[in-house]
This record gives structure tokens, C-alpha cells and sequence, in this order.
């Protein structure tokens, strides 16, 4: 199986012009926004786009498609406007990442600021489930991704066991499964760089192995435990490189796609952090 390794890009000029990028920079995978990560508007998919991109992706080998929901989603707000416009944005989501082929859409679950934790998590359960209905996801390899977040309070998802609990609450009416993110787990607590087995045992025994379809591959400028979600580039943070060797390498891991999301502060950085992940491929 070709390890799939690549990184978040932009969509300048058009979506579809992102899968040449990711060839151009040695990405056989990749992750983008579908919309304007930070407006509410729902826009539909331009046809022309969609159709380029399953014809570049088929030609360039390049999947899976990750699409990142928009941050402006909310699906466990206490607030029932939020709460409401969130379920509609994401259906937005949904409906262009079935337009576009995409395998995978990524949601951060949410702030349950103001409730209880096990209301945030239904209130997430029914608001994704709400969104979804109707949409025909069936026969497509489509799964929606619930990603672990960095620990802070109110935060949906600082726990594997919170992230496992959401997947089980969605699994009978939604195609879901799990996006871990090296850096939220870090800075959430989990040691990934002095104890990697003990987090994978947690991982397997909480999310299941088979469950986590995509890495976001982010080293952290944060230290452990700090649930500050500030991403680094690979090996220049406090997690170091070897974290990322273990990780690639790891055959409970061989169906994943490994995706950067760090730093552009040069133009190159997106081309670096692809080769740094490769080189760690043994």
C-alpha cells in the first residue's frame, strides 16, 4: 500500500487547481476548504470545478480528498441560533464534499460552553445527524471525520474517549468515523513523545485503530498538557521528529492519510513539510 502523505492547500484560482499543486510539491494526498472557512453563506459547488478534480485526481493519483469544515460551525452550541445556522453550514459542507468526491469531511465538534459535557454531546449527535438527513451519501466512500481537539475547557473532543463516545452516538444514522491531530493530542495531555505506546493503547482501546482514517500531522509550539493549539513545523516544535517516525510506521496506521497542517511562513514551507514527513518513511 503507497503511503499517503500530503498537506493542507489553498484553492486560489479554484478547488480543482489544488490537486495539481499537490503533485507539484510530491503530495499523493491533500486537504483543503471548500468555502471561505469563515462566513456562514452556504454556496454550492461550481460543476465545472467538481468535475476537474475527479479528473486530475484519477489522472495524478492523487486522494483521499480531506475537506475541512468551516470554524464558524458549532454543532453542540447552548446558543439554538448558532446552533441552527451550524446545522445548515454543515449540511452546506456535506453536500459540496459529495460534490467534489471527496472521501473525508473533518468537523471540530464543538464548545458546549454553558452546558453539561453529556449535553454537548447530544446536542452534537442530533445536530450531525440532523444535517446529513436525506443527503445521499450511500455508495459513495464519504465518511465524515470527527477530529480530537486540544483539551480546552468547554471543548468537544479533548478526549479520545469523548471523540469514541460521538462515534458510537452517530454510527447508526451517519457514515462517521475519526481524524486524530498530533498536536491537539499532544498539548491535550497524551505523550506522544516519551510514552507513543501507551497513547496508541488508549487510541485502540477507546477510537479503535481502523476508526482513525486520517493523521493531522502538526508538531506543536506548545508544551504537553498546555491545550494551546498552536501547530509547528514537522520536527520543529516540542514534539520533535521522532514522534512522526513511530507514527508513519506504525502498521495499525497503513489505511491512513498523514496531512500536515502547519505554517506557511515561506513559500516553500508546504513542499519542506511534505519531504519531512516522507523522509521519515522507512
Amino acid at each position: 500500500m503507497t503511503k499517503r502523505i500530503g498537506v493542507h492547500l489553498g484553492t486560489t484560482g479554484g478547488a480543482s487547481n489544488a490537486v495539481e499543486r499537490a503533485a507539484e510539491i510530491g503530495a499523493n494526498t491533500f486537504q483543503i476548504f471548500s468555502a471561505s472557512p469563515r462566513m456562514w453563506r452556504v454556496v454550492k459547488a461550481d460543476p465545472k470545478q467538481t468535475e476537474r478534480m475527479k479528473a486530475l485526481r484519477a489522472k495524478l493519483d492523487v486522494g483521499p480528498l480531506v475537506i475541512h469544515t468551516s470554524y464558524l460551525v458549532n454543532v453542540c452550541s447552548q446558543t439554538e441560533e448558532v446552533r441552527a445556522k451550524s446545522i445548515v453550514a454543515f449540511r452546506g459542507e456535506i453536500e459540496r464534499a459529495l460534490a467534489y468526491g471527496a472521501e473525508y469531511l473533518v468537523l471540530h465538534p464543538g464548545s458546549w460552553k454553558g452546558l453539561t459535557r453529556e449535553e454537548g454531546l447530544r446536542l452534537a449527535a442530533e445536530s450531525i445527524t440532523s444535517a446529513i438527513d436525506g443527503l445521499p451519501w450511500q455508495g459513495t466512500f464519504f465518511n465524515i471525520l470527527i477530529e480530537n481537539t486540544a483539551g480546552a475547557e468547554f471543548s468537544l473532543g479533548g478526549s479520545f474517549e469523548q471523540v469514541a463516545e460521538l462515534v458510537t452516538r452517530l454510527r447508526a444514522t451517519a457514515p462517521v468515523n475519526v481524524c486524530l491531530d498530533t498536536c491537539h493530542t499532544y498539548v491535550a495531555g497524551y505523550d506522544l513523545v516519551t510514552d507513543y505506546d501507551a497513547v496508541m493503547d488508549m487510541v485502540g482501546s477507546t477510537i479503535g485503530f481502523e476508526a482513525v482514517k486520517v493523521w493531522h500531522c502538526n508538531d506543536a509550539k506548545a508544551a504537553l498538557g498546555s491545550k494551546l493549539d498552536r501547530h509547528e513545523h514537522i520536527g520543529k516544535g516540542t514534539m520533535g521528529v521522532e514522534p512522526f517516525r513511530r507514527l508513519l510506521n506504525d502498521p495499525r496506521f497503513a489505511h491512513s492519510a498523514f496531512i500536515a497542517e502547519t505554517p506557511v511562513d515561506e513559500p516553500e514551507d508546504e513542499v519542506r513539510n511534505v519531504k519531512a514527513l516522507k523522509d521519515l518513511v522507512q
